[in-house]
């Protein structure tokens, strides 16, 4: 099972580019659709846990499946590990490289695509997001609504909204 681990967090490491938000198309194909480790419900209530914790949210995503996969820390180490070191060894890398290269046109226009490609990920697990799980009824809706309005419009503090849904959470349900 470790080794199973290992490899599925390497390969969500090695091609999540965009970091947490963008590869959580990729680990929800991956630990649910494929693997079945966790279900879709599970996934919300973890990646909730994991924005209220702090750290990258797929570094929080990667220990807390591990665990519950292996029900030990050190599945949850693996899991840790193996989605860190592919960007370890990628960033060593590109350090080593960029500065000769940055001013190459077709370096330039390589990372503009990859930036469009990132956006469509973001989307995606936006998209993977809305779900009966999420969206059960209409107070849950309308918190959600409530929250994105203060964020977007007025701007409200992220840790403020995290705390008000948090009591609002506990009044309504």
């Amino acid at each position: 099972m470790y080794l199973q681990l290992f490899f599925v967090f390497f390969k969500i490491g090695l091609f999540g580019f965009g970091g947490g938000y963008a590869m959580l198309s990729l680990i929800q194909h991956e630990v649910v659709l494929q693997h079945e480790w966790i279900t879709d419900a599970e996934l919300a209530n973890m990646l909730a846990l994991s924005q209220v914790t702090p750290g990258p949210i797929s570094i929080n995503c990667a220990t807390y499946i591990g665990y519950t996969v292996t029900q030990s820390v050190w599945g949850a180490a693996t899991a840790t590990f193996a989605l860190v070191l592919p960007s370890l060894v990628i960033m060593l890398c590109v350090c080593y490289f960029f500065a000769a290269f940055k001013n190459n046109a077709y370096v330039m226009a390589s990372l503009s695509l990859l930036r469009l490609a990132v956006v469509g990920l973001i989307a995606a697990a936006v998209l993977a997001l809305l779900n009966a799980d999420n969206f059960g009824n209409y107070r849950s809706v309308l918190v959600g609504v409530a929250a994105f309005v203060a964020l977007w419009r007025w701007r409200v503090h992220p840790i403020l909204l995290v705390v008000i849904a948090g009591l609002v959470g506990l009044l309504l349900f």
